[in-house]
Formats: structure tokens, sequence, C-alpha cells
């Protein structure tokens, strides 16, 4: 019931709209920061290794393991993706371009964030973007999506020959309509 609501109500479309452009402002300051004055996550990362240890460690085994093998080596590369995909999810929440897809990749982030053992807004912005994904499309009404999204859709169904003619067949299934 309250996912039938999220997805297909006008009142939900604009409170979503009003959480989706609090996100993504949030997302977009963030990314607009790192992307202008600099950004090193190196020490970051050290910092989240390092709270693996001890009799309650804030960061789990195998996350730690992930960011000592992976993160850490490949710095450089979480130096330019971090900033650029907090600028860009912030971008496409706040125009409404891609809402959910926007919203997936703030929520991965988010989860990384807080694996590593930073809580912050973390926490609150990922059960605000749980409730962007689960509206869907609704979300993005009051946004690009609007437009966007149908545009895309017809250019998938010519791409792979959906597309309806005008006497209501589509061309796989003409057939059908001449044999009744």
């Amino acid at each position: 019931m309250f996912n039938n609501w999220l997805r297909t109500n006008k009142w939900a479309m604009w409170f979503l709209t009003f959480i989706r452009v609090y996100i993504g402002y949030e997302w977009m300051v963030a990314g607009w920061g790192k992307l202008t004055g600099g950004f090193d996550a190196g020490g970051y990362l050290q910092g989240a290794i390092a709270k693996a240890s001890g009799d309650h460690p804030a960061v789990q085994g195998w996350w730690a393991v992930f960011l000592e093998n992976v993160a850490l080596p490949g710095v450089n590369v979480f130096n330019f993706i971090v900033p650029l995909g907090e600028f860009l999810v912030g971008v496409g929440l706040i125009l409404g371009t891609f809402t959910t897809f926007a919203a997936l990749m703030g929520l991965v982030m988010n989860a990384a964030f807080l694996f590593s053992g930073t809580v912050s807004t973390n926490a609150q912005m990922l059960l605000l973007e749980v409730l962007i994904i689960v509206a869907a499309a609704n979300a993005g009404k009051i946004g690009l999506d609007r437009w966007v999204l149908p545009y895309l859709r017809g250019l998938w169904n010519q791409w792979t020959n959906k597309s309806t003619r005008g006497d209501g067949t589509t061309p796989n299934n003409t057939w059908k309509k001449q044999t009744t």
C-alpha cells in the first residue's frame, strides 16, 4: 500500500521532489568541494582500515581487506571517481534526470561510507534514497525524467523493433492481426 502510494500519488510526487532536491544539493555541494578544493582519499582509507581492529571494530574485516587490497592501491582512481560521482549524483537528483539510477548510486556511496565507519549523515541520506528508489519514476516526474524517460523508451522500442504501428500492431505480431 505504501509502495503504491509512493509510486502513484501526486502528493508523494511533491514530497519526493523535495527529498530529491535536498539529497541532490547535499551530494552536489560535497562533490563540488572535492572537485575544486582537491581531494585525497588516502588518509580516509587508512583511517577506515585502522578502525577494523580492536575489540569492537567499526569496520568489518572483509571491508577492510577490500580497502587495503583494492581501494588503497587504486587511490588515484578513487580520488577521481568519488568527487565526480558525488557531483553527478547531485546534478541528476536536482534536475530529476535518471533519478532512480542517481539515487541508487548515491545509496551505494552512502553504504560504502557507512561500511568504512563514517556515520555522519550517511544513514539518513541512505534511507531517503531508498524512498526515491522505491518510488521509481514518480520521484522524477517533476524533473527532466518526465521527458527524458519516454524519449529514451521510444528510442529503445525503435531500436528493438517494438514500435507500434497506426493499426495497433507491432512488426512482430502482424501475423496475429491478419489471421483473425
